[in-house]
Order: C-alpha cells, then structure tokens, then sequence
C-alpha cells in the first residue's frame, strides 16, 4: 500500500483546513453570544463569496466568473445543498438537538459520500479503504458515547439532511475537478455564491437583524477570509487528487482538533473514551488514504 507525493500534498492540504474548520467552533462559540446563528452564517458566507468573486475578476476578468450554461444547474444545486443545506440545516438542527448528537450525526457523512461515490462516479475503494472508514465511524461513536442522550426524531432527520446535502456537494464538486473543467477558484467562487443566496434568505425570513460588536467583527472577518474563502478554496483544490470519500474521511480529524482545542481555550474536559474514539478515528484516517500501486496505475 502506498501513498504517492501528490496524495501526501493534498491529504496536507485538506488537514490544514481541517484545522481552520476546528478553530472555526472555538472563534464560532464566542460571536455567537452576541449574533444569531443563521445572520452569523449568511453575513459569514457572503463576505467570503464577495472575497472569492474578487480573485476571480482579478485572476481572468468577468469572463472567469461564470460557469458555463449546461453546467450551471448542477453547480447551483450543488452550491445551495452545500452552504444553504448542508451549513444552514447543520445550525438549525442545533436548536433540536445537542451539539455532541449532532457532531456524531456528522459524522457518518463518509458514509454517504463512500456509497454516494461508487454509486455515480464509478469509483471504488480498496478493502482496507471500506475498514478504514468503519474503523474512523466507530471512532466517533466511542467519542460522543458518553455524552448521548434522548433525541428528537425531527432534529436527527434535519441534521441527516444537512450530512447528505453535504455529501452531495463533496460528489458533484469532486465529478468537476476530476475532469479539471473549471479551476478550483472558479467553481468553488460559483458554488459558494449560489449557496450564500439561500443562507441570505433563511436569515433574513427567521432571524432578526442585529448589528455586530466591534469583536464580532473582527471574527467575522478572519473567518470569512481565512476560515471560508481560502479553506473552501483549498479544500476544493484537493479534490482534484483524493476522492471524495478520502477527503470527507479526513474531516472526521476535526475530532481530535476540536477536543485539543476546546481543552485549551474552552476549559472542556477529555475523557478516556474521548482518547479512544480519537485513536480510532485517526486510525481509520490513514487506512482510508492508503492506495495500491494498482490503482494508481490506472488513475494516471
């Protein structure tokens, strides 16, 4: 089983946005004392769209903005069940359900992106890929087991859907950058644009309007730039090299980081099983990216 360079340079990639993602719920924690969550999120998103579009017209002028028309539909729709779905689904389900239930939820998303893959892309794992994602799931069960309680069925069926719209996202946007059609800053600027719209309008349709401190602000803003903009770039980008059940595999590192994270600056306790899930979790990460020579030849 090996590991090629251009593997080992994405499978870097994606965990550094891994990382971006797990401060994201620290610095996340702290403005949401002072802004609600869904408004928290569209004016996230939009300023992050806003900073993409920029690139953009930089990069190659008005004409490097626009997918081209037959794509459109499929890049829309992946966009609103990305950001709209899968982001603003995720913070409603918040209001049903704990914060641990619906990590863990989120957690069998490789699951979905795994059979979602083989399904419409064709493309199979290798035996020890399939373990490694069993191994990384029961990881997180072992995580979140101390801390599962009664849940409401509603709760669970949104935050299932927001696994799934995210999925879907991880498989439509993997189907453009194998092909290379578009490069990953304009599709990624494309879908992140029509998703930003949806999340404008659940904010706007459910939650009042209210004005940001001065650090809120502030948060907003290095997360829109770095925690969004350049994170789904990147993130975006390495899809060009791992699959999408590699890389949806790779996000469930979050728990690890997370856990360091929040006993760092949070004060939250780690507890022994917590330890456990995490090993798992990480084990069953490194069986996912192992790869036979076999394979490789054929994907080269």
């Amino acid at each position: 089983m090996v590991i090629g360079r251009a593997e080992l340079l994405a499978i870097l990639e994606a965990l550094f946005v891994t990382f971006l993602w797990s401060s994201s719920y620290v610095l996340t924690k702290f403005a949401l004392v002072e802004v609600t969550p869904l408004l928290f999120a569209a004016i996230r998103y939009t300023m992050a769209s806003l900073i993409l579009v920029a690139m953009n017209l930089r990069a190659g002028g008005r004409n490097s903005m626009c997918p081209n028309k037959r794509d459109l539909p499929l890049i829309a729709l992946a966009g609103i069940l990305g950001y709209t779905v899968a982001q603003g689904f995720q913070i409603v389900g918040l209001s049903y359900l704990p914060a641990t239930m619906v990590s863990l939820i989120l957690n069998f998303t490789p699951v979905f992106v795994l059979v979602m893959e083989m399904v419409l892309l064709k493309e199979s794992p290798a035996g020890v890929q399939v373990l490694g994602v069993g191994v990384a799931v029961a990881g997180a069960i072992l995580y979140f087991s101390e801390y599962l309680a009664p849940v409401s069925p509603l709760g669970v069926s949104i935050v299932l859907i927001s696994g799934i719209g995210w999925a879907t996202y991880m498989i439509v946007l993997r189907r453009f950058q194998r092909s290379q059609t578009y490069s990953s800053l304009r599709l990624t600027s494309a879908m992140m644009c029509a998703g930003t719209l949806g999340l404008l309008g659940l904010a706007l349709a459910f939650e009042p309007l209210r004005i940001p401190s001065a650090s809120s602000i502030l948060i907003l803003v290095w997360l829109s730039t770095v925690n969004t903009a350049l994170a789904f770039y990147l993130w975006s980008h390495a899809l060009r090299v791992l699959r999408a059940y590699e890389l949806s595999v790779l996000q469930n590192s979050m728990l690890a980081q997370i856990a360091v994270m929040s006993f760092l600056f949070l004060g939250e306790a780690i507890t022994n099983m917590m330890i456990v899930g995490i090993v798992l979790v990480l084990l069953g990460i490194l069986l996912v990216q192992l790869r036979t020579p076999k394979r490789e030849r054929r994907e080269s």
